[in-house]
């Protein structure tokens, strides 16, 4: 195998690999099984008297006691949130985000179908099928310095064998800027007997679901996802979690877990250690309604204790690392948090540290000129300014390659039926001009982990949602744009029509062509030439069709970038070349007439 055959496989193994990065990082596959950690236990029945039955054990039984109060739904807002609270079950229906919008509305961070449960019901032990659902009486009230409101839903139960017990929720919603939300389950025994309403190693669970919004159609539209990690308490580290059958069960001590969407998170964690016997999530994907599910539960240990009161923190909102870290900041929020490491969420790998570098820049430009499109340019031109020596070196180069086309010629002439001789030749003279005929691939092959993170940036970063470019075209970087919709799909790409994707690819074959000169290559480079001046670019088209606009935007930029340089290179550096080797092949000329002269003497 020669080398040129082994620099191809090389080549085309780094596009495949960093196909592969882009599709694994933001378009992971169905997680493999693996081994669970417990059973989901049987399912159970809540009949007309809003009393739990089933083969369970009867401790777990409750009805409410008296008569219920009112059902109305009421509105809690701060400056960023308005949440709709239900009676029901004590529970929250609706987060709408009001600095975040969708269709010129509040965002709603709640995606549920009108017979989901409700977010934040408790369920009896670990059985998600035993929701404590009756409807709780209610209050409001303010902390002494009114920088909190909090939510009291209570209710009093009984069990069949005449214990009772009070459960109250207590939501506090920040009166400020904050997305975060606590939520106190208390639970007591009015008796003074033992909490046993659950199962011997568990009292109750505690769930949010089944989606995070905005709404969607498709979980892969848009480039769109639902992904679940968790961070432990050991390490440090975020992990996205695998299923078995749709259910994953931690039994490891978690800080918190995360429900991730393109912009949006749902993160959740008790503020106490060693209280919960397990994490636990189910995933489930439907034909209608909200087409997957992503339940999360968080599971009380049993306690002998006759009353228990128990912290959440919730956070509900962008993936915005200033909204995030305020809670690693004791001073920064209204419930002292400090260290909880919601920022982890949004890690993405090694590349972390550049996203965020680009993330920067492009701020700083959109500051100076208030357009997400005009900033993406701008910084491709910085960027291409910061890669100008490499990139002229491998232009001048091809340049130089263009001059030597009649020496290559004359090679060529000269073993026309040889390969081997000629590729031997051509690389004796490519070596004593000092010029790499695979030179002008190494800046793309550079540019690979930049355009990683800026489709990383480009993917999630909250600022760039809705972000106009060209009205009418480029509506938002942060998807596709789109100029019109065929009624039928096209295989791999769907029946939506996208223009940048195309000029891109046109963008990306002329940049190649002119910077590869197939004249002047040897016979055995040709085939890896025309690989990749058309084969790359091929695959990056199919790779990126769904790409974020603003992502093809930055390429297409730079491959306009390039092909203008390299056309005035190739003319102002190509005619000194062209003069140097004219003058070479004049004193070759001459070299040769004087030599024959003094054979004739």
């Amino acid at each position: 195998m020669d080398r040129n055959t082994i620099l191809a496989i090389v080549l085309s193994a780094i596009v495949i690999i960093a196909g592969s990065f882009v599709q694994m990082t933001f378009f992971p596959p169905e997680p493999a099984t693996q081994e669970t950690v417990s059973q989901i236990e049987e399912p159970v029945q809540i009949d007309e008297n809003n009393q739990i039955s089933a083969n369970v054990d009867p401790s777990t039984v409750l009805a409410p006691v008296g008569d219920n109060p009112s059902a109305e739904p009421f509105v809690i807002e701060n400056e960023v949130v308005e949440i709709t609270f239900e009676p029901e079950g004590g529970t929250i229906s609706s987060v709408k985000l009001k600095e975040h919008l969708s269709d010129g509305k509040a965002s709603e961070f709640i995606f549920k179908d009108s017979w989901d449960t409700n977010p934040y019901m408790l369920y009896v032990g670990a059985d998600k099928n035993n929701a404590i659902n009756a409807v709780f009486s209610h209050s409001e009230t303010q902390t002494a310095d009114g920088s909190i409101t909090q939510v009291t839903f209570s209710r009093d139960f009984q069990t069949d064998d005449g214990r009772e017990m009070r459960i109250e929720k207590i939501f506090a919603v920040p009166n400020t800027d904050e997305y975060a939300i606590q939520l106190a389950v208390r639970i007591t025994s009015l008796d003074g007997s033992p909490l046993s309403i659950g199962s011997n190693d568990s009292l109750y669970s505690i769930a949010f679901g089944p989606q995070v919004g905005p709404e969607f159609e498709s979980i892969s539209s848009n480039y769109d996802y639902r992904m679940v990690y968790e961070l432990r308490r050991s390490g440090g580290n975020k992990h996205g979690i695998r299923y078995s059958d749709g259910l994953y069960v931690a039994d490891h001590d978690l800080s918190w877990m995360a429900l991730t969407g393109k912009y949006f998170v749902y993160i959740g964690g008790p503020t106490e250690e060693g209280i919960i016997r397990s994490f636990e999530a189910t995933n489930e994907t439907f034909d209608s309604g909200v087409t997957q599910k992503n339940y999360l539960y968080i599971v009380r240990n049993a306690t002998d204790s006759s009353a228990v009161t128990d912290v959440y923190t919730f956070y509900m909102g962008p993936q915005n690392k200033g909204d995030l870290s305020r809670y690693d900041v004791k001073g920064n929020n209204s419930f002292g948090l400090e260290d909880q490491g919601y920022t982890k969420v949004m890690d993405t790998g090694w590349l972390t540290w550049l996203e965020n570098i680009l993330k920067w820049c492009l701020n700083i430009l959109y500051k100076i000129i208030p357009n997400y499109g005009v900033a993406i340019i701008l910084l491709t031109i910085i960027i291409k300014i910061l890669l100008h020596p490499l990139s002229k070196r491998s232009q001048e180069s091809t340049a130089k390659m263009g001059a030597l086309s009649p020496r290559i010629e004359e090679i060529r002439n000269k073993y026309p039926d040889n390969p081997e001789a000629q590729n031997a030749a051509m690389a004796k003279l490519y070596k004593e001009e000092g010029i790499n005929p695979m030179g002008s691939c190494l800046p793309m092959l550079i540019q690979f982990p930049i355009l990683i993170a800026f489709y990383g940036l480009l993917n999630k970063n909250i600022e760039l949602r809705g972000a106009m470019f060209i009205p009418g075209w480029i509506n938002d970087l942060s998807i596709p744009e789109t100029i019109f919709t065929l009624p039928f799909n096209i295989p791999f790409l769907g029946n939506q029509v996208h223009l940048l994707p195309i000029l891109y690819t046109f963008s990306m074959i002329f940049s190649m062509k002119i910077t590869q000169s197939s004249s002047s290559v040897a016979s055995g480079q040709q085939g890896m030439m025309k690989f990749m001046t058309y084969g790359m670019p091929i695959i990056f088209f199919f790779i990126l069709y769904n790409a974020p606009s603003g992502l093809l935007l930055y390429w297409s930029v730079m491959n306009a970038i390039t092909i203008g340089t390299q056309i005035y290179v190739n003319k102002k550096k190509g005619s000194v070349y062209k003069k140097e080797e004219e003058e070479k092949e004049r004193s070759l000329r001459e070299k040769k007439a004087r030599s024959k002269r003094n054979k004739r003497k």
